[in-house]
This record gives structure tokens, C-alpha cells and sequence, in this order.
């Protein structure tokens, strides 16, 4: 027995010097081993609005997850810059010669050529018919890295066009060579990252294309998730489940910005929230009605309220901070006036507070969605205020309002949000939202003294006169009362602190880029 006891003792000294042994192993293989951290860097993103596809022409995620680049692009200051093509020239803005940077490669390995671009362009006016309308091109010649473009008409507006992330350049070969579906879910840009994995409405996965002209991106690969519920977003974030997440709710700043390693970057931007009416309803196409709900929007409330102070109250259609924005007062919410417009256009109360007309009460469908958490509430903010008025507002939320508006036409108003300048011009916005073919149109908007305008601004070079002409197009439609404009609302978009060289930018172009890094 002693023996043995013995025996129990050595064992168990062993064991021990063997855990010892085993520890100092673990503990010098958990020291940092940079080439492994180099090949595991990765970024996770959360954006707020779902992808059915990828397909570069008919959707933003490509380019703002560094799939495709355009010809030209935007820089910190909303100036046109070259991107694939280094440098552009016209003398009389019908006749255009861009130059194609001669070492990029395609992520098939292909080079970039005029040809390349020219099949690209094509592609994207065919799938994409409004840009085919916006782009006004006649004709175009390739030679080697020369493309020629020539456009229907003098349109000193083309190099802001091929800014639009819609004329992304991808590679056409490889779309034969893969077929349509499984192009649309991977294509084949420039860009710094290639697709590694899509599934549709919720993620993508990325790697990165080490022969990228740039420079070899610096994040290995990178996956984006796709969720319109803010609350969801917002708790992701602050769990560490991602990195970046876009549209923040402004109400959960305090709470998230707790957290050391957490951030929210708040970034005044080129959009603006505003109320679309129908013209196809007739409730609201009689103007006086529109002009009684566009008194009854509290843009002062949905600035300081709702955005907390992230956004500024809206007086038109762009920023009253940019060159071309109008410096109107900013309107205050007038019940009193309301009931005097509404009175005007036939309607009177019906003894319980409420707006009739012919016997009808003035019940409206108002849509809204929320991918954007302010909209909504917005909506509820409207609602209680023109219920003062005796307007019945009902609020129906919808998965995707872009479908849901084109798609059906007994709706009255909705809550809606656009980039009206991503380009440091208004004449993109003007062109898409306010003309009969603009792809922003859902509410079939016809003004023919606007009309006129927006055409003359198309052809327009001289940029005071383009200004003058943009501030002329924003009064016509604050005179019509086309929009009501509620917020200029700032981009909110979480940061964790581990990520690096990333600033998020007013046009919410450029996201995941070669320049990014992670701790």
C-alpha cells in the first residue's frame, strides 16, 4: 500500500509538470502571430436595405461593397473625379472622349479596355431603361483606351451621370461565359473585393482581389448582411456581431456610444426625408389639399425630435447649405391655415372634427417603410397633426416601398427618402424625380413649366447658370407643392473602434474599400 501511495504521488507529479508543460506550449502558441492575423482580418457590415441580387445596374450593393467601379466618381468634397477613366474632354458637350486607365484587370484577370466599357454601358442601358434615358447617348467608339461618346443632344450633365453607381463597368464576356443568374448574384467588376458567396435579401460574403489596381486591399474578406429592422441593427452592433452598421437609430446613440470601443459617426449628407404625394390619387392632386398637409408636416419636431438633432429642418429639395439650395424660411405648422386651404378645395368639418367632402370623409393611405428607423415616425408625426385639421391619416408599413409605389396606385402620400445631390448637382434628382420616365417618378409628378426647366438645365454649361436654374426648379416644386420636404437628416452609422482608415461619406457611395484595415 505504502508502494503504491507512492506510486500516486510520482503519477501526480507528472501530471502536473506535463499541464505545466502543455500550458507554456498554449501560451507561446497564443502569442500573436502576424502573418496569421494578417490572412484573418475581416470585417463584418450591416446595410439597411435588402438586396434581391447583385446585379450592378439596377442595384447599389455592388459598388458599396467594392465589387464595381464607374468611370468617374465623387471625392471628400462631392467633385467629379476620374476613377477608370483618368481623364475626359469635350468642346462641345456632344462629342466626349474619355481615356481608360491602362492597368486595370478585370477579377477574371481580364484587361480593362474601351471595348470592355463601351459592352458595359451598353448593358447597363439596356437592363436598366431609365439610365438609358438619363445617359443620351447616341453612339460610342472604342480604340483601345479611348472610348468615344457622342449624345443626342448637348448635355454638359454626362460626366455627373457616369458618377451613377448604375453604370458600374463589369465585365460582359464573363456574363456569357457564367449565364445571367449566376452573373446577377457574382459579377465581375474592378473593384477591390469579388464575390465569394450571395444569397438574396441577406448576405453577401466577399474576398478580396488581390490583383487590384489600387493596391491590394488591406481586409481579406468581408461579409454584409442585410436587415431593414433598426432595433436589429442597433443591437448587432452594439453585441459586436458587426463591425459597421448603416442607419443607426438616432434614439440609440447614448446608449451604444457607452461602450469605449463603439462609436457613432454622425455625417451630414446629401439626402433628404420628405412626404411623396400620388398624382394618380384624387385626394391629394388638387394642390390647395397638398399645400394644407405640407403645412401640417412639423419639420422643426422631425429635426430636433426625432433625428435629435442629427439633420436640419427642410425648406425644398436640397440643402439650404449647398450652393444651389434655396434660402427659404423654413415653414412653420399652421392648423388654422390648413383648415382655410382645405375649405377652398370643398372640404368642410362635419361636426366631429373631421374634413368632408360630398358626404366622404378626407381619409388618406399614407406608405411608409422602415429600413430608415425616422420615416416611420415621421409618418406618426404627420398623422397626429393633421388629425388637428380633421384629416384622417392612415399609416401602412411596407417591406419594400419602391415596389409597393410602382406597383399599386391607390395610394395617396408616403414617407420617402432620396440622395438629391450624390453628384454636387441637383440635375440628377430634377431629371429622375420630376420627369415622366425618371425612375424615381413613383408618384407620376408632370409640371410642364417644370418640364421646360429641367430640359434647359440639361443643356445648360455655364455653372452660375445651372445654380440659378437648379434654385428656379426647387421653387416651382415648393410652388406646386410636388414634395413636402421634412429633414435634412445627417448618415448615422455605427463604427466599431477596431476598424480602421474608414470614414463614412455624404454620397453613401464608397463603403468597403482597398484602404480599409481592422485591428
Amino acid at each position: 500500500m505504502k508502494s503504491f501511495s507512492g506510486s500516486k504521488s510520482l503519477i501526480a507529479i507528472l501530471i502536473g509538470l506535463f499541464i505545466l508543460a502543455a500550458a507554456g506550449c498554449s501560451a507561446e502558441n497564443s502569442q500573436a502571430d502576424p502573418e496569421k492575423e494578417e490572412k484573418d482580418k475581416k470585417v463584418s457590415m450591416i446595410f439597411s436595405f435588402k438586396s434581391p441580387n447583385m446585379d450592378p445596374h439596377t442595384g447599389f450593393t455592388p459598388i458599396r461593397a467594392g465589387v464595381t467601379e464607374t468611370l468617374l466618381k465623387l471625392d471628400e468634397n462631392s467633385k467629379i473625379e476620374g476613377w477608370l477613366a483618368e481623364k475626359w474632354e469635350t468642346e462641345d458637350n456632344v462629342n466626349w472622349t474619355f481615356t481608360i486607365r491602362d492597368e486595370v484587370k478585370f477579377q477574371d484577370g481580364k484587361k480593362l479596355d474601351a471595348a470592355a466599357v463601351k459592352a458595359s454601358l451598353e448593358r447597363s442601358a439596356a437592363v436598366n431603361e431609365s439610365l438609358g434615358d438619363s445617359l443620351k447617348i447616341q453612339s460610342m467608339e472604342a480604340d483601345g483606351q479611348t472610348l468615344s461618346i457622342t449624345t443626342t443632344e448637348p448635355y454638359p450633365a454626362l460626366p455627373s451621370e457616369l458618377v451613377n453607381p448604375y453604370t458600374s463597368i463589369v465585365n460582359t464576356e464573363a456574363e456569357k461565359e457564367m449565364g445571367e443568374e449566376e452573373f446577377n448574384n457574382a459579377p465581375v467588376g474592378t473593384g477591390p473585393f469579388k464575390v465569394k458567396t450571395f444569397i438574396s435579401n441577406q448576405e453577401v460574403q466577399l474576398e478580396k482581389f488581390s490583383g487590384y489596381w489600387a493596391g491590394e486591399p488591406k481586409v481579406n474578406e468581408a461579409v454584409i448582411k442585410f436587415n431593414e429592422d433598426a432595433n436589429v441593427r442597433s443591437l448587432a452592433f452594439q453585441s459586436k456581431e458587426a463591425d459597421v452598421v448603416y442607419n443607426i437609430p438616432a434614439e440609440g446613440i447614448e446608449s451604444i456610444e457607452k461602450d469605449k470601443e463603439l462609436k457613432v459617426e454622425s455625417v451630414p449628407g446629401l439626402r433628404a426625408h420628405f412626404i411623396l404625394y400620388n398624382q394618380q390619387s384624387p385626394k391629394v392632386s388638387d394642390v390647395k389639399v397638398r399645400e394644407a398637409l405640407d403645412l401640417l408636416l412639423d419639420r422643426k419636431s422631425a429635426a430636433e425630435d426625432i433625428m435629435l438633432g442629427h439633420g436640419i429642418p427642410a425648406n425644398g429639395p436640397f440643402n439650404s447649405t449647398l450652393p444651389f439650395g434655396i434660402k427659404d424660411e423654413v415653414k412653420a405648422v399652421n392648423v388654422d391655415k390648413a383648415k382655410e386651404l382645405l375649405a377652398e378645395a370643398g372640404y368642410k368639418e362635419n361636426g366631429q372634427g373631421k374634413m368632408e367632402k360630398d358626404g366622404q370623409p378626407l381619409k388618406l393611405e399614407l406608405i411608409t417603410y422602415k429600413a430608415r428607423p425616422e420615416l416611420p415616425l415621421i409618418a406618426q408625426l404627420l398623422q397626429s397633426d393633421a388629425a388637428k385639421a380633421g384629416i384622417d391619416i392612415e399609416i401602412k408599413n411596407v417591406e419594400n416601398a419602391d415596389t409597393h409605389l410602382v406597383e399599386n396606385k391607390d395610394w395617396d402620400l408616403a414617407t420617402y427618402s432620396n440622395n438629391t445631390s450624390p453628384r454636387g448637382d441637383g440635375s440628377y434628382f430634377l431629371n429622375t424625380a420630376f420627369t415622366e420616365t425618371g425612375a424615381l417618378n413613383a408618384g407620376k409628378i408632370s409640371i410642364p413649366e417644370l418640364n421646360e426647366l429641367i430640359k434647359e438645365l440639361n443643356t445648360t454649361t455655364d455653372l452660375d447658370k445651372r445654380t440659378q436654374l437648379t434654385r428656379d426648379a426647387a421653387g416651382i416644386i415648393n410652388k406646386e407643392f410636388a414634395h413636402s420636404y421634412a429633414v435634412y437628416p445627417n448618415i448615422l452609422v455605427g463604427v466599431n473602434k477596431r476598424v480602421q482608415n474608414f470614414n463614412p461619406t455624404a454620397e453613401e457611395y464608397y463603403i468597403l474599400t482597398h484602404t480599409m484595415d481592422v485591428k
